[in-house]
């Protein structure tokens, strides 16, 4: 069975974190939401989420992918956090998938996993970093090698989609859109 870490920081973006963990799941992926911290983790709208770990419980652990949700200050927290930008480093290094979404890729950047990708990020995050070798895109979702990144919380879905594409492939993407019942 395949496996991402979803590291919750306080001020994370509820809906993109909800619906990752959510459309995951429901593809047959293991998904381990990790708090920065023990207890609720509060996103940006309110919602208070109680992980299924702390981050360091779950440090030593392999996974296929790990996927940021963005919000703010949440994507400040996980571009900050030590441990996230270790794990970043080790999951890229190691040819496995990491994936950000709206604010979050600039966690991606600060571990330097999007020197001479393609990109997108939520309006201006990306950009203002002056990546000389990254290329901005306004694409809903990027996907370039083994980095994943998304707009916003409007693309969250599709996102997800993405992503249950790369670990498990069409036929489990299609299975879960149509459960959706999508326009």
């Amino acid at each position: 069975m395949k496996s991402v870490l979803i590291p919750l920081a306080p001020g994370f973006e509820d809906l993109e974190a909800v619906t990752l963990i959510d459309l995951l799941r429901r593809a047959g992926i293991e998904v381990v939401s990790a708090g920065l911290h023990v207890g609720l983790i509060e996103g940006s709208r309110g919602v208070r989420v109680q992980p299924d770990a702390t981050l360091d419980e779950v440090m030593a652990r392999d996974f296929d992918m790990i996927a940021l949700p963005g919000g703010m200050p949440g994507a400040e927290h996980l571009k900050n956090d030590a441990r996230v930008q270790t794990l970043l480093r080790r999951l890229g290094g190691a040819g496995k998938y990491t994936a950000a979404i709206c604010a979050a890729p600039i966690a991606l950047a600060q571990a330097g996993l999007l020197d001479g990708k393609r990109a997108t990020s939520y309006p201006g995050f990306v950009e203002k970093l002056g990546l000389p070798n990254t290329t901005c895109l306004n694409d809903p979702v990027v996907v370039d090698g083994k980095v994943a990144t998304s707009r916003g919380p409007g693309t969250a879905m599709d996102f997800a989609l993405t992503l249950i594409e790369l670990l498990v492939g069409k036929s489990a993407r299609d299975q879960v859109e149509a459960g959706l019942v999508r326009p």
